[in-house]
């Protein structure tokens, strides 16, 4: 059995060791995470942290979510899970007031919500805990590396696949806060999530403007898509192109060199440690604690390896 390096030893242990079956008197658990995007790559590693965990504790676990951005129609998800009689909820809270009722409702009700991949840090939201990367010097990560590359006074292009993500916009101000001291022309623009449109609208930037010597992204699918556009349409031009996440594409494009590097956000845990701080959570009352994903930094001779341990959907 392969498992994450990511995983601590304990946790690991019982991996190897097989799932320990509930003590007598556990409660048979149900939790439910609840996403935007919910078809995105990016949540195959999720599912598969969370599928893991579920088998290893003996609880139930789904994912369920929106095709695209629509909080309304998430926070009513939230609402139904409660309704239905979840024991536990993990949320991508990607707005910093759209959640706040429903959580708090859901807390009333006696259902424990911990957030995942996005959180909710800049107003009043009774969260236990949250799973997620921090986005703003994930940003700055990004900026500092890429800045390596680009030359001070350059135009570059900044991708986000969404509006109303805030972990997006905590990313894009992160990089630019990177970067200001190189006093960068910056040219700004929401790429759409659908890759094949993501790429075309990339590549309408590129071909309006040849001064464009870099596309910094946010996120999976912009990142994807600044590969596919850049690989295919400028094959000779010189771009400095980065961004977000590890899918097999943007991995073989790191490989190859179209895109110089991306951040790693480790989704697998994403998915794993809201399981356990839920079932810990609701069968013995431990308290949820906070937990950053990470932003590790994959490039070209990494690739390779990495792409392996996707396939698995460790990556």
């Amino acid at each position: 059995m392969t498992l994450p390096q990511s995983l601590p030893p304990t946790l690991a242990f019982m991996l190897l060791c097989g799932s320990p079956a509930p003590s007598v008197g556990d409660e048979p658990l149900k939790l439910i995470f609840i996403t935007p995007c919910r078809d995105e790559a990016f949540f195959e590693p999720v599912k598969k942290g969370m599928n893991d965990a579920a088998a290893m504790l003996g609880v139930e676990c789904s994912f369920i979510g929106t095709v695209e951005v629509d909080v309304k129609a998430q926070a009513e998800m939230v609402r139904k899970a409660v309704a239905d009689g979840c024991d536990g909820i993990a949320l991508n809270i990607i707005d910093p007031e759209a959640f706040d009722e429903v959580v708090q409702e859901a807390v009333d009700k006696g259902v424990p919500v911990v957030a995942f991949n996005v959180d909710d840090h800049t107003t009043e939201n009774v969260r236990l805990a949250a799973v997620r990367q921090d986005f703003y010097e994930a940003g700055r990560t990004i900026g500092r590396r890429a800045g390596q590359f680009i030359a001070p006074g350059s135009k570059v292009l900044a991708t986000l696949h969404n509006e109303g993500i805030s972990a997006l916009d905590d990313r894009l101000r992160g990089i630019q806060d990177a970067l200001k001291d190189k006093k960068i022309n910056w040219k700004v623009i929401v790429s759409g999530n659908d890759p094949e449109t993501a790429a075309e609208n990339v590549a309408r930037e590129l071909a309006g403007d040849p001064a464009i010597k870099a596309v910094l992204c946010t996120g999976l699918t912009d990142t994807e898509a600044a590969g596919v556009a850049a690989e295919k349409r400028f094959p000779g031009r010189d771009l400095v192109i980065a961004g977000f996440d590890l899918t097999p594409k943007i991995l073989g494009m790191v490989d190859r060199g179209v895109i110089k590097f991306t951040i790693d956000q480790q989704p697998y845990t994403q998915g794993f440690y809201p399981v356990v701080q839920l079932t810990l959570c609701c069968r013995y009352g431990i308290k949820p604690s906070n937990i950053d994903a990470g932003a590790g930094i994959v490039t070209q001779k990494d690739a390779k390896r990495v792409i392996e341990l996707t396939k698995q959907k460790y990556r």
